[in-house]
Protein backbone atom coordinates (compact mmCIF):
# COMPACT_ATOMS: atom_id res chain seq x y z
CA UNK A 1 0.00 0.00 0.00
CA UNK A 2 1.26 3.60 -0.57
CA UNK A 3 -0.25 6.34 1.04
CA UNK A 4 0.57 10.30 0.76
CA UNK A 5 -1.10 13.20 2.43
CA UNK A 6 -2.73 15.56 0.43
CA UNK A 7 -4.68 19.15 0.76
CA UNK A 8 -8.44 18.84 0.05
CA UNK A 9 -10.65 21.57 0.50
CA UNK A 10 -7.83 23.44 2.95
CA UNK A 11 -7.84 19.90 5.37
CA UNK A 12 -4.72 17.87 5.05
CA UNK A 13 -5.65 13.71 5.05
CA UNK A 14 -4.52 10.95 4.28
CA UNK A 15 -5.51 9.13 1.31
CA UNK A 16 -4.11 6.05 -0.46
CA UNK A 17 -2.36 6.16 -3.91
CA UNK A 18 -3.52 3.31 -6.15
CA UNK A 19 -2.86 3.41 -10.08
CA UNK A 20 -1.82 6.89 -10.13
CA UNK A 21 -5.05 8.04 -8.47
CA UNK A 22 -5.74 9.11 -4.90
CA UNK A 23 -8.38 8.02 -2.90
CA UNK A 24 -8.71 10.31 0.16
CA UNK A 25 -9.41 8.31 3.18
CA UNK A 26 -12.53 10.72 4.03
CA UNK A 27 -13.80 9.24 0.65
CA UNK A 28 -13.25 6.04 1.26
CA UNK A 29 -15.10 5.70 4.74
CA UNK A 30 -18.18 7.72 2.88
CA UNK A 31 -18.11 5.52 0.21
CA UNK A 32 -16.81 2.28 1.16
CA UNK A 33 -18.23 2.09 4.78
CA UNK A 34 -15.11 2.26 6.12
CA UNK A 35 -14.05 3.98 10.05
CA UNK A 36 -10.55 4.53 9.78
CA UNK A 37 -9.06 7.50 11.23
CA UNK A 38 -8.40 10.12 8.17
CA UNK A 39 -4.93 11.78 9.50
CA UNK A 40 -1.88 9.65 8.97
CA UNK A 41 -0.02 10.44 12.11
CA UNK A 42 -3.27 9.27 13.89
CA UNK A 43 -3.90 6.06 11.78
CA UNK A 44 -0.31 5.49 12.65
CA UNK A 45 -0.43 6.61 16.61
CA UNK A 46 -3.96 4.94 17.26
CA UNK A 47 -3.04 1.59 15.79
CA UNK A 48 -5.07 1.48 13.02
CA UNK A 49 -2.27 1.45 10.47
CA UNK A 50 -2.13 -2.62 9.87
CA UNK A 51 -6.26 -2.83 10.21
CA UNK A 52 -6.21 -0.77 6.78
CA UNK A 53 -3.02 -2.30 5.23
CA UNK A 54 -4.80 -5.66 6.16
CA UNK A 55 -8.09 -4.29 4.10
CA UNK A 56 -6.28 -2.59 1.48
CA UNK A 57 -4.50 -5.96 0.45
CA UNK A 58 -7.99 -8.46 1.04
CA UNK A 59 -10.81 -6.49 -0.74
CA UNK A 60 -9.92 -2.97 -0.41
CA UNK A 61 -8.05 -2.78 -3.85
CA UNK A 62 -11.05 -4.31 -5.69
CA UNK A 63 -13.56 -1.76 -3.95
CA UNK A 64 -11.58 1.03 -4.40
CA UNK A 65 -11.04 0.19 -8.61
CA UNK A 66 -14.85 0.56 -8.13
CA UNK A 67 -14.73 3.61 -6.72
CA UNK A 68 -15.63 7.14 -8.59
CA UNK A 69 -16.34 9.78 -6.56
CA UNK A 70 -13.92 11.68 -4.36
CA UNK A 71 -11.39 10.14 -6.54
CA UNK A 72 -8.59 12.51 -7.21
CA UNK A 73 -5.55 12.34 -10.27
CA UNK A 74 -2.00 12.10 -8.74
CA UNK A 75 -1.33 15.08 -11.13
CA UNK A 76 -4.48 17.28 -9.90
CA UNK A 77 -3.04 16.29 -6.03
CA UNK A 78 -1.68 19.29 -3.70
CA UNK A 79 1.04 16.87 -1.63
CA UNK A 80 1.77 17.56 1.76
CA UNK A 81 4.47 16.65 4.76
CA UNK A 82 3.30 13.23 5.21
CA UNK A 83 2.52 14.81 8.97
CA UNK A 84 3.80 17.29 10.79
CA UNK A 85 4.27 16.54 14.42
CA UNK A 86 6.22 13.01 15.22
CA UNK A 87 7.49 12.46 18.28
CA UNK A 88 11.23 12.19 17.38
CA UNK A 89 13.21 12.49 14.62
CA UNK A 90 16.67 10.69 13.84
CA UNK A 91 19.10 11.57 11.42
CA UNK A 92 22.21 9.54 10.47
CA UNK A 93 25.28 10.93 9.51
CA UNK A 94 28.57 9.58 7.36
CA UNK A 95 26.06 6.67 6.80
CA UNK A 96 27.87 5.42 3.51
CA UNK A 97 31.65 5.76 3.30
CA UNK A 98 31.54 7.90 0.15
CA UNK A 99 29.54 10.98 2.12
CA UNK A 100 32.14 10.86 4.61
CA UNK A 101 35.09 10.96 2.11
CA UNK A 102 33.41 14.25 0.52
CA UNK A 103 33.35 15.64 3.83
CA UNK A 104 37.11 14.78 4.86
CA UNK A 105 35.94 12.37 7.75
CA UNK A 106 36.39 9.29 8.66
CA UNK A 107 32.90 7.63 8.62
CA UNK A 108 31.85 6.02 12.09
CA UNK A 109 32.28 1.85 11.96
CA UNK A 110 31.64 0.93 15.39
CA UNK A 111 27.79 3.00 16.05
CA UNK A 112 25.73 5.00 14.07
CA UNK A 113 26.44 9.26 14.19
CA UNK A 114 22.81 9.89 14.87
CA UNK A 115 21.51 13.19 15.68
CA UNK A 116 18.02 14.73 16.22
CA UNK A 117 15.89 17.45 14.87
CA UNK A 118 12.65 19.13 15.59
CA UNK A 119 9.29 19.37 14.02
CA UNK A 120 9.37 22.69 12.75
CA UNK A 121 11.63 21.67 9.70
CA UNK A 122 9.15 20.09 8.29
CA UNK A 123 7.80 21.13 4.99
CA UNK A 124 6.73 18.73 2.12
CA UNK A 125 7.09 18.30 -1.28
CA UNK A 126 7.28 21.54 -3.49
CA UNK A 127 7.39 23.28 -0.27
CA UNK A 128 10.46 26.03 -0.52
CA UNK A 129 13.76 25.08 1.37
CA UNK A 130 15.12 28.44 2.85
CA UNK A 131 18.85 28.94 3.03
CA UNK A 132 19.29 31.37 6.25
CA UNK A 133 21.11 34.27 6.67
CA UNK A 134 23.28 32.55 9.42
CA UNK A 135 24.80 30.45 6.70
CA UNK A 136 27.11 30.93 3.50
CA UNK A 137 27.37 27.10 2.57
CA UNK A 138 24.03 25.05 2.98
CA UNK A 139 23.68 21.32 1.68
CA UNK A 140 20.70 19.28 0.58
CA UNK A 141 20.90 15.23 1.12
CA UNK A 142 18.74 12.93 -0.57
CA UNK A 143 17.75 9.95 1.72
CA UNK A 144 15.23 6.90 2.35
CA UNK A 145 13.62 7.24 5.92
CA UNK A 146 11.85 4.64 8.04
CA UNK A 147 8.45 5.28 9.64
CA UNK A 148 8.30 3.20 13.10
CA UNK A 149 4.77 1.65 13.29
CA UNK A 150 4.26 0.29 16.61
CA UNK A 151 5.83 1.41 20.04
CA UNK A 152 9.34 -0.24 19.64
CA UNK A 153 11.94 -0.92 22.38
CA UNK A 154 14.44 -2.95 23.08
CA UNK A 155 14.09 -4.82 19.98
CA UNK A 156 16.60 -7.31 18.19
CA UNK A 157 17.28 -6.35 14.32
CA UNK A 158 15.46 -9.72 13.14
CA UNK A 159 12.50 -8.75 14.74
CA UNK A 160 12.31 -5.39 13.44
CA UNK A 161 9.71 -5.47 10.23
CA UNK A 162 7.30 -6.00 12.66
CA UNK A 163 7.38 -2.95 13.72
CA UNK A 164 7.95 -0.92 10.07
CA UNK A 165 4.82 1.04 9.24
CA UNK A 166 7.12 2.19 6.21
CA UNK A 167 9.28 3.87 4.22
CA UNK A 168 9.33 6.94 2.61
CA UNK A 169 11.87 10.04 0.72
CA UNK A 170 13.49 12.29 2.67
CA UNK A 171 15.79 15.59 1.52
CA UNK A 172 18.07 16.39 4.93
CA UNK A 173 19.62 20.05 5.10
CA UNK A 174 22.78 20.77 6.57
CA UNK A 175 24.37 24.46 7.40
CA UNK A 176 27.63 23.15 6.62
CA UNK A 177 29.49 25.84 7.63
CA UNK A 178 28.18 26.38 10.69
CA UNK A 179 28.64 22.58 11.61
CA UNK A 180 32.12 22.97 9.87
CA UNK A 181 33.33 25.10 12.72
CA UNK A 182 32.64 22.90 15.51
CA UNK A 183 31.05 19.57 15.82
CA UNK A 184 29.46 20.39 18.86
CA UNK A 185 27.25 22.59 16.42
CA UNK A 186 25.64 19.54 14.97
CA UNK A 187 22.25 20.41 16.29
CA UNK A 188 21.54 23.67 15.10
CA UNK A 189 23.29 23.18 11.81
CA UNK A 190 20.32 21.05 11.53
CA UNK A 191 17.41 22.48 12.87
CA UNK A 192 16.87 25.65 10.88
CA UNK A 193 12.96 26.29 9.54
CA UNK A 194 12.18 23.69 6.09
CA UNK A 195 15.57 21.66 6.83
CA UNK A 196 13.49 18.87 6.73
CA UNK A 197 11.37 17.92 3.57
CA UNK A 198 9.15 14.74 4.29
CA UNK A 199 7.57 12.94 2.00
CA UNK A 200 5.62 12.47 -0.50
CA UNK A 201 4.21 8.73 -0.08
CA UNK A 202 5.04 5.86 2.59
CA UNK A 203 5.42 2.90 0.87
CA UNK A 204 4.58 -0.26 3.16
CA UNK A 205 7.20 -3.21 3.44
CA UNK A 206 5.27 -5.48 1.85
CA UNK A 207 5.50 -3.31 -1.55
CA UNK A 208 9.74 -3.27 -0.53
CA UNK A 209 11.15 -6.61 -2.63
CA UNK A 210 14.18 -5.85 -0.81
CA UNK A 211 15.14 -2.35 1.32
CA UNK A 212 18.78 -3.34 0.72
CA UNK A 213 18.58 -3.11 -2.83
CA UNK A 214 17.36 0.47 -2.90
CA UNK A 215 19.41 3.09 -5.07
CA UNK A 216 18.58 6.08 -3.31
CA UNK A 217 19.91 9.57 -5.06
CA UNK A 218 20.43 13.27 -4.18
CA UNK A 219 19.60 15.16 -7.38
CA UNK A 220 20.37 18.35 -7.77
CA UNK A 221 18.65 20.63 -11.02
CA UNK A 222 17.75 17.56 -13.05
CA UNK A 223 21.28 15.85 -12.65
CA UNK A 224 22.29 13.26 -10.45
CA UNK A 225 24.44 14.58 -7.39
CA UNK A 226 25.41 11.43 -5.93
CA UNK A 227 23.91 7.57 -5.99
CA UNK A 228 24.29 4.83 -3.77
CA UNK A 229 22.33 1.52 -2.53
CA UNK A 230 21.35 1.04 1.22
CA UNK A 231 23.31 -2.31 0.96
CA UNK A 232 26.56 0.10 0.79
CA UNK A 233 25.02 1.48 4.33
CA UNK A 234 27.69 1.00 6.90
CA UNK A 235 24.30 0.38 9.26
CA UNK A 236 21.65 -0.92 7.73
CA UNK A 237 17.90 0.84 8.02
CA UNK A 238 16.94 -2.18 10.17
CA UNK A 239 20.08 -2.22 12.49
CA UNK A 240 19.36 1.18 13.01
CA UNK A 241 15.95 1.07 14.37
CA UNK A 242 17.16 -1.52 16.73
CA UNK A 243 19.95 0.53 17.51
CA UNK A 244 17.71 3.24 18.67
CA UNK A 245 15.06 0.96 20.28
CA UNK A 246 17.68 0.36 23.11
CA UNK A 247 18.70 3.81 23.54
CA UNK A 248 14.90 5.48 24.06
CA UNK A 249 11.03 4.05 23.48
CA UNK A 250 10.50 4.44 19.75
CA UNK A 251 7.19 5.55 19.40
CA UNK A 252 4.34 4.89 16.60
CA UNK A 253 5.35 7.98 13.91
CA UNK A 254 8.85 8.06 14.77
CA UNK A 255 10.80 9.03 11.80
CA UNK A 256 14.96 7.90 11.45
CA UNK A 257 16.49 9.14 8.19
CA UNK A 258 19.28 6.58 7.49
CA UNK A 259 21.70 8.55 5.66
CA UNK A 260 22.44 10.43 1.86
CA UNK A 261 24.94 9.30 -0.46
CA UNK A 262 26.02 12.61 -0.66
CA UNK A 263 25.21 15.83 -0.22
CA UNK A 264 24.62 18.93 -2.54
CA UNK A 265 25.54 22.39 -1.70
CA UNK A 266 22.68 24.34 -2.83
CA UNK A 267 21.62 28.10 -3.54
CA UNK A 268 19.18 30.35 -4.88
CA UNK A 269 16.69 29.37 -7.34
CA UNK A 270 18.18 25.35 -7.15
CA UNK A 271 15.50 22.60 -7.68
CA UNK A 272 16.46 19.63 -5.22
CA UNK A 273 15.10 16.14 -5.48
CA UNK A 274 15.28 12.93 -3.75
CA UNK A 275 15.00 9.99 -6.28
CA UNK A 276 14.42 6.18 -5.08
CA UNK A 277 13.55 3.45 -6.83
CA UNK A 278 10.09 2.22 -7.01
CA UNK A 279 8.98 5.55 -4.94
CA UNK A 280 7.44 8.77 -5.74
CA UNK A 281 10.33 11.17 -6.24
CA UNK A 282 10.48 14.29 -3.41
CA UNK A 283 11.06 17.87 -5.25
CA UNK A 284 11.77 21.05 -3.34
CA UNK A 285 13.22 24.44 -4.90
CA UNK A 286 15.51 26.52 -3.00
CA UNK A 287 15.10 30.51 -1.76
CA UNK A 288 18.36 32.07 -0.16
CA UNK A 289 17.08 34.33 1.76
CA UNK A 290 19.92 36.59 1.85
CA UNK A 291 19.76 37.42 -1.59
CA UNK A 292 16.03 36.84 -1.90
CA UNK A 293 14.08 37.38 1.34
Amino acid sequence: MRLATINVNGNEQAAILMAEKLYPLQAVNEKLKQDFPTVLFELINLGKFEALNSWYNKQGKEMLSSMNEGVIPKEQARFAPLYRYPHKIWGIGLNYVEHAADLSEKAPNTEPASFMKPDTSIIGPYDTIEIPPQSQRTTAEGELAVIIGKRCKDVEEENVTDYIAGYTTVIDMTAEDILQKNPRYLTRSKSFDTFFSFGPVLVTPDEVEDILELKVATVLNGRVHRENTVSNMTFPPHFLVSFHSKVMTMLPGDIISTGTPGAAVIKDGDVVECVIDGFEKLVNPVRDLKVNP
